[in-house]
């Protein structure tokens, strides 16, 4: 008996390590063909050529792009820069707001309306919102903020509240002891929240501070909607796109490459710093007891 349970053991340890080796050899896989991409648009950014070449390495190396990038009066990528820098943190800080308050509202209160207001923000959050983009230009337009980066923050801030799920799953894990407790020494809700709720929650302040201000940085749609021909009120996205128009792929191509890896330093630095509490908040890890 104790052989059979010994050969069983022994053959159940292979299968799990053949198992394991063909999943680190497919991660090996999507890592490489997700990774190669990077090297090349880095590496083309380097590249003394102006046009788009099929060479992977390129014959010599070059800083001229990433000049050009903050002298070329053209294609300002230092404006785009602060443009994309001020809607982002804008819409970070208001959306960030929004999603914590309405999610700790749905967490915690009880109302008549609460299930259909949170069945709705679910089928409401299953619809992309450039499907609303004509009806919200004429909107701002009427405003007088076509064209407007202010525009820009509130499109992206003003719905931000639906994006309520992960923070809601992660208030629910906090005990619900603490809130009592505070109201039996006399806090108000809003004390609750704001004193003994949000310094517990820091991991999920980051994840939607993180993914509110991503958001804003890389969007291209909206901005080529909104600001047309307002080149003053190009974000980043938009302005790096117009590089590859026909006119302009075979002169700013790897000035393009150059925009495009600076662009990504940011984001990729506040993923390294912030990424514990990312993942915690993804999780829903909060204090218990």
């Amino acid at each position: 008996m104790t052989n059979t349970n010994d050969s069983m053991k022994t053959g159940y340890a292979q299968k799990r390590k053949a198992i394991n080796t063909i999943v680190y050899i497919i991660l090996s896989v999507m890592v490489v063909i997700w990774i190669v991409p990077i090297i090349w648009l880095i590496l083309q950014s380097f590249n003394t050529e102006m046009g788009v070449t099929t060479k992977f390495f390129p014959s010599s190396f070059t800083f001229d792009h990433y000049i050009a990038l903050f002298t070329d009066e053209q294609y300002p990528y230092g404006k785009w820069i602060l443009n994309t820098f001020m809607v982002a943190a804008l819409s970070c800080v208001i959306s960030t707001l929004f999603i914590l308050m309405v999610s700790y509202a749905l967490s915690r209160l009880r109302f008549k309306v609460r299930k259909t207001f949170l069945n709705l923000g679910l089928i409401l959050g299953m619809f992309p919102g450039f499907m609303s983009m004509a009806a919200t230009y004429n909107i701002m337009d009427i405003f007088g903020l076509k064209q407007q980066l202010f525009a820009l923050v509130i499109v992206y801030s003003a719905g931000a509240g639906l994006g309520y799920q992960v923070a809601k799953g992660f208030f629910d894990t906090i005990p619900r002891s603490l809130d009592e407790a505070a109201k039996i020494d006399g806090a108000t809700r809003n004390q609750i929240f704001w004193q003994i709720i949000l310094p517990l929650s820091k991991p999920i302040i980051v994840y939607t501070a993180l993914t509110t201000f991503t958001g804003p940085w890389a969007d291209y749609i909206f901005v080529s909607y909104f600001m047309k021909d307002n080149e003053s009120n190009w974000t980043v996205a938009l302005g790096l796109y117009k590089m590859l128009d026909k006119e302009a792929i075979s002169t700013h191509f790897t000035t393009f490459c150059a925009g495009a890896v600076l662009i990504a330093i940011p984001i990729t630095i506040l993923f390294i710093i912030m990424q514990r509490f990312y993942v915690e908040g993804v999780t829903g890890g909060a204090v218990k007891g």
